[in-house]
Protein backbone atom coordinates (compact mmCIF):
# COMPACT_ATOMS: atom_id res chain seq x y z
CA UNK A 1 0.00 0.00 0.00
CA UNK A 2 1.03 3.51 -0.91
CA UNK A 3 0.32 6.59 1.89
CA UNK A 4 -0.73 9.58 0.33
CA UNK A 5 -0.12 13.52 2.18
CA UNK A 6 -0.99 16.70 0.84
CA UNK A 7 2.14 18.56 1.27
CA UNK A 8 1.53 22.09 -0.23
CA UNK A 9 -1.89 23.08 -1.57
CA UNK A 10 -3.56 19.88 -4.21
CA UNK A 11 0.57 18.68 -4.31
CA UNK A 12 0.18 15.10 -3.09
CA UNK A 13 3.04 13.04 -1.68
CA UNK A 14 2.62 9.03 -2.85
CA UNK A 15 4.96 7.21 -0.79
CA UNK A 16 5.98 3.42 -0.22
CA UNK A 17 8.21 2.20 2.10
CA UNK A 18 10.41 -0.66 0.95
CA UNK A 19 12.21 -2.64 4.00
CA UNK A 20 14.61 -4.51 2.52
CA UNK A 21 16.04 -1.25 0.75
CA UNK A 22 14.79 0.75 4.27
CA UNK A 23 13.55 3.45 2.23
CA UNK A 24 10.48 5.22 1.00
CA UNK A 25 9.98 5.65 -2.84
CA UNK A 26 8.03 8.78 -3.24
CA UNK A 27 6.14 10.11 -5.98
CA UNK A 28 4.14 13.41 -5.87
CA UNK A 29 1.01 14.50 -8.01
CA UNK A 30 -0.18 17.89 -8.91
CA UNK A 31 -3.55 17.87 -9.36
CA UNK A 32 -4.90 20.35 -11.42
CA UNK A 33 -6.82 20.91 -15.01
CA UNK A 34 -3.81 19.08 -16.19
CA UNK A 35 -2.45 17.01 -13.63
CA UNK A 36 1.09 16.07 -13.67
CA UNK A 37 2.86 13.22 -11.68
CA UNK A 38 6.95 13.57 -11.18
CA UNK A 39 8.72 10.18 -10.47
CA UNK A 40 7.13 6.79 -11.76
CA UNK A 41 8.18 4.52 -9.44
CA UNK A 42 9.74 1.60 -10.19
CA UNK A 43 7.74 -1.31 -12.34
CA UNK A 44 6.80 -3.76 -9.00
CA UNK A 45 5.76 -0.46 -7.66
CA UNK A 46 3.23 0.55 -10.63
CA UNK A 47 -0.07 -1.24 -9.26
CA UNK A 48 0.12 0.57 -5.60
CA UNK A 49 1.10 3.92 -6.94
CA UNK A 50 -1.91 3.79 -9.62
CA UNK A 51 -4.06 2.98 -6.79
CA UNK A 52 -2.73 5.91 -4.91
CA UNK A 53 -2.81 8.21 -7.94
CA UNK A 54 -6.37 7.12 -8.74
CA UNK A 55 -7.72 8.04 -5.28
CA UNK A 56 -6.98 11.74 -6.02
CA UNK A 57 -7.81 12.04 -9.81
CA UNK A 58 -9.51 9.72 -12.86
CA UNK A 59 -6.37 8.77 -14.49
CA UNK A 60 -7.40 9.23 -17.43
CA UNK A 61 -7.49 12.83 -17.18
CA UNK A 62 -3.62 12.28 -16.05
CA UNK A 63 -2.06 14.90 -18.50
CA UNK A 64 2.01 15.16 -17.83
CA UNK A 65 4.77 12.47 -16.78
CA UNK A 66 8.13 14.43 -15.64
CA UNK A 67 11.33 12.73 -14.18
CA UNK A 68 14.66 13.49 -12.92
CA UNK A 69 16.96 11.25 -14.78
CA UNK A 70 17.27 7.86 -16.58
CA UNK A 71 16.79 5.08 -13.36
CA UNK A 72 14.39 3.22 -12.26
CA UNK A 73 12.79 4.83 -9.89
CA UNK A 74 12.40 7.75 -11.98
CA UNK A 75 10.90 6.80 -14.85
CA UNK A 76 10.75 2.86 -14.96
CA UNK A 77 7.14 2.07 -15.28
CA UNK A 78 6.79 5.52 -17.33
CA UNK A 79 5.11 2.81 -20.45
CA UNK A 80 2.48 1.32 -17.64
CA UNK A 81 1.62 5.17 -16.98
CA UNK A 82 1.02 6.05 -20.72
CA UNK A 83 -0.88 2.82 -21.08
CA UNK A 84 -2.83 3.79 -18.21
CA UNK A 85 -3.54 7.25 -19.30
CA UNK A 86 -4.12 7.76 -22.91
CA UNK A 87 -3.81 11.62 -22.48
CA UNK A 88 -0.44 11.67 -20.62
CA UNK A 89 2.87 12.96 -22.49
CA UNK A 90 6.38 12.15 -20.65
CA UNK A 91 8.25 15.92 -19.98
CA UNK A 92 11.98 14.98 -20.73
CA UNK A 93 14.88 17.44 -21.35
CA UNK A 94 17.10 16.99 -24.74
CA UNK A 95 19.88 14.67 -23.14
CA UNK A 96 17.40 12.33 -21.73
CA UNK A 97 15.25 11.55 -24.77
CA UNK A 98 18.19 10.90 -26.73
CA UNK A 99 20.47 8.95 -24.26
CA UNK A 100 17.62 6.51 -23.66
CA UNK A 101 13.95 7.54 -23.23
CA UNK A 102 13.45 7.83 -27.04
CA UNK A 103 14.27 4.45 -27.22
CA UNK A 104 12.28 3.33 -24.51
CA UNK A 105 8.52 4.20 -24.23
CA UNK A 106 5.68 3.94 -26.17
CA UNK A 107 5.03 7.55 -27.64
CA UNK A 108 7.31 10.67 -27.83
CA UNK A 109 8.26 13.19 -24.94
CA UNK A 110 7.44 16.67 -24.96
CA UNK A 111 11.19 17.84 -25.23
CA UNK A 112 11.67 21.34 -22.64
CA UNK A 113 14.53 23.74 -22.17
CA UNK A 114 16.22 25.05 -19.15
CA UNK A 115 13.63 27.58 -17.45
CA UNK A 116 10.84 26.74 -19.69
CA UNK A 117 6.98 26.91 -18.25
CA UNK A 118 4.10 24.83 -18.14
CA UNK A 119 0.70 25.79 -16.95
CA UNK A 120 -1.70 23.08 -15.08
CA UNK A 121 -4.37 25.29 -14.85
CA UNK A 122 -3.79 27.14 -11.11
CA UNK A 123 -0.49 25.79 -11.14
CA UNK A 124 2.72 27.29 -13.34
CA UNK A 125 5.54 24.74 -13.44
CA UNK A 126 9.45 25.69 -14.26
CA UNK A 127 12.16 23.51 -16.19
CA UNK A 128 15.26 23.00 -14.93
CA UNK A 129 18.33 21.47 -16.55
CA UNK A 130 21.17 20.61 -13.47
CA UNK A 131 23.84 18.66 -15.14
CA UNK A 132 25.40 15.46 -12.56
CA UNK A 133 22.91 17.49 -9.74
CA UNK A 134 21.42 15.10 -8.69
CA UNK A 135 23.26 12.54 -10.24
CA UNK A 136 23.57 12.27 -14.49
CA UNK A 137 24.59 14.07 -17.40
CA UNK A 138 20.82 14.40 -18.09
CA UNK A 139 19.54 15.23 -14.77
CA UNK A 140 16.73 17.99 -14.34
CA UNK A 141 14.32 19.08 -11.41
CA UNK A 142 10.86 20.78 -11.58
CA UNK A 143 9.68 23.80 -9.32
CA UNK A 144 6.67 24.38 -8.81
CA UNK A 145 6.05 28.72 -9.01
CA UNK A 146 2.67 29.13 -8.07
CA UNK A 147 3.04 26.64 -4.60
CA UNK A 148 6.98 27.43 -4.24
CA UNK A 149 8.06 23.96 -4.18
CA UNK A 150 10.98 21.96 -5.79
CA UNK A 151 10.58 18.60 -6.46
CA UNK A 152 14.44 17.83 -5.90
CA UNK A 153 14.63 13.95 -6.68
CA UNK A 154 17.50 11.89 -5.11
CA UNK A 155 18.92 15.22 -3.25
CA UNK A 156 18.00 15.44 0.55
CA UNK A 157 17.80 11.33 0.62
CA UNK A 158 16.98 10.24 4.18
CA UNK A 159 16.69 6.48 4.30
CA UNK A 160 14.05 4.75 6.90
CA UNK A 161 10.21 5.51 7.00
CA UNK A 162 9.72 8.88 8.29
CA UNK A 163 6.85 11.22 8.56
CA UNK A 164 5.46 13.01 5.95
CA UNK A 165 7.19 16.28 6.56
CA UNK A 166 10.17 16.31 9.25
CA UNK A 167 12.00 19.69 10.02
CA UNK A 168 14.98 17.68 10.39
CA UNK A 169 15.82 16.34 6.61
CA UNK A 170 19.29 18.02 6.59
CA UNK A 171 20.63 16.40 9.60
CA UNK A 172 19.21 13.31 8.09
CA UNK A 173 20.34 13.64 5.19
CA UNK A 174 23.82 14.66 5.94
CA UNK A 175 23.55 11.83 8.19
CA UNK A 176 23.18 9.46 5.51
CA UNK A 177 25.61 10.71 3.13
CA UNK A 178 28.11 10.14 5.49
CA UNK A 179 26.70 6.67 6.15
CA UNK A 180 26.66 5.95 2.67
CA UNK A 181 30.02 6.83 1.92
CA UNK A 182 30.98 3.54 4.20
CA UNK A 183 28.82 1.25 1.67
CA UNK A 184 28.76 0.33 -2.59
CA UNK A 185 26.47 3.11 -2.65
CA UNK A 186 28.98 5.58 -2.14
CA UNK A 187 29.36 9.22 -3.74
CA UNK A 188 25.85 9.88 -5.23
CA UNK A 189 26.23 13.49 -5.91
CA UNK A 190 29.04 13.68 -8.34
CA UNK A 191 31.66 16.87 -7.01
CA UNK A 192 32.07 18.93 -10.14
CA UNK A 193 32.84 22.39 -10.39
CA UNK A 194 29.16 22.87 -11.41
CA UNK A 195 27.81 21.13 -8.24
CA UNK A 196 27.35 24.10 -5.82
CA UNK A 197 26.81 26.64 -8.34
CA UNK A 198 23.36 24.38 -9.47
CA UNK A 199 22.75 24.32 -5.83
CA UNK A 200 22.72 27.22 -4.94
CA UNK A 201 20.28 28.32 -8.30
CA UNK A 202 17.94 25.99 -6.58
CA UNK A 203 18.41 27.99 -3.36
CA UNK A 204 17.99 31.21 -4.79
CA UNK A 205 14.32 29.94 -5.93
CA UNK A 206 13.89 30.23 -1.87
CA UNK A 207 11.39 27.20 -2.21
CA UNK A 208 8.84 26.91 0.73
CA UNK A 209 8.32 23.41 0.29
CA UNK A 210 11.37 20.78 -0.62
CA UNK A 211 9.62 17.57 -2.27
CA UNK A 212 12.31 14.81 -1.97
CA UNK A 213 11.94 11.31 -3.32
CA UNK A 214 13.36 9.21 -0.35
CA UNK A 215 12.50 10.14 2.77
CA UNK A 216 9.87 13.41 4.31
CA UNK A 217 9.47 16.18 2.61
CA UNK A 218 10.52 19.62 4.33
CA UNK A 219 8.51 23.01 4.63
CA UNK A 220 10.22 26.12 5.34
CA UNK A 221 13.24 27.66 4.13
CA UNK A 222 13.94 25.45 1.65
CA UNK A 223 17.01 28.00 0.27
CA UNK A 224 18.61 27.64 3.54
CA UNK A 225 18.70 23.66 3.81
CA UNK A 226 19.57 23.80 0.27
CA UNK A 227 22.72 26.39 1.27
CA UNK A 228 23.82 24.07 4.01
CA UNK A 229 23.19 20.88 2.02
CA UNK A 230 25.69 22.16 -0.70
CA UNK A 231 28.66 23.18 1.70
CA UNK A 232 28.17 19.71 3.30
CA UNK A 233 28.89 18.08 -0.34
CA UNK A 234 32.10 18.60 -0.58
CA UNK A 235 33.09 17.56 3.49
CA UNK A 236 31.85 14.44 2.81
CA UNK A 237 32.10 12.99 -0.78
CA UNK A 238 34.97 12.28 -2.70
CA UNK A 239 36.04 15.51 -5.08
Amino acid sequence: MSSVYEIAPDIFRISTFVPEANLQFNQFLIRDEQPLLYHTGQNALFPAVRAAVESLIDIHTLRWIGFSHNEADENGALNHWLDAAPHATALSGLLAAVTGINDSISRPPRILEDGDQLCLGRHIVRFLVTPYVPHSWESTLLFDETESTLFCSDLLLQRGNPAPVDEAVLDAAIHDLQEGQQTPFRDPIPCTPHTQPTLMRLAALRPRCLAIMHGASYQGHGDAVLAEYAAALPRILAP
